[in-house]
């Protein structure tokens, strides 16, 4: 089986409702801001992104390491999904985990979804946009201070917009 039909298969087992796959929480702090959710069809997708930015974003797949171009940006600016332009990441919370994928120490509050994902069997915490629940990557606990955490994300899954 292909690594892709895997990843789709995986994608679809997630829709089941009642699924342990779906437990949601948002990354929150004491803020509450509303974010307005997107929801649109496969189609509509598909017309929307570019088959790799679909592949990611709506079929949690993952981009070749080293890949992207976001990995050696180091301008300010702020980091949006390549979904439906919500800002994601700050440029001062991006760091250089050496992983090949652009890599942040915190998010901007209530802007991202997590839910445990069992694809690779162990449980990770896989993580969203809170508008178009656009998969964007995984969080992990090797991080750098002040939050340990390195939340690893498919550059494709984002753009990069200059200050």
């Amino acid at each position: 089986m292909k690594r892709r039909h895997f990843i789709a298969s995986i994608a679809a087992l997630a829709a089941l409702p009642g699924s342990a796959i779906r437990q949601l929480s948002a990354n929150n702090d004491s803020t509450t801001e509303t974010i307005e959710k997107i929801v649109l069809s496969s189609h509509e997708w598909r017309r929307r992104l570019s088959r790799e930015r679909y592949d990611i974003l709506r079929l949690a797949a993952t981009e070749r390491p080293f890949s992207s171009p976001l990995n050696k940006e180091k301008r300010v600016g702020q980091y949006v999904c390549a979904g439906c332009d919500l800002p994601l990441f700050e440029s001062a919370m991006k760091f250089d985990s050496g992983t090949g994928w652009p890599s942040f120490f915190t998010t901007i509050s209530n802007h991202v979804e997590t839910k445990t994902d069992f694809a690779l069997i162990l449980p990770r915490t896989e993580y969203h946009c809170a508008r178009c629940s656009g998969h964007q990557g995984h969080v992990f606990q090797d991080g750098p201070k002040p939050s340990g955490q390195r939340w690893c994300n498919n550059g494709l899954a984002l753009r990069f917009i200059p200050a």
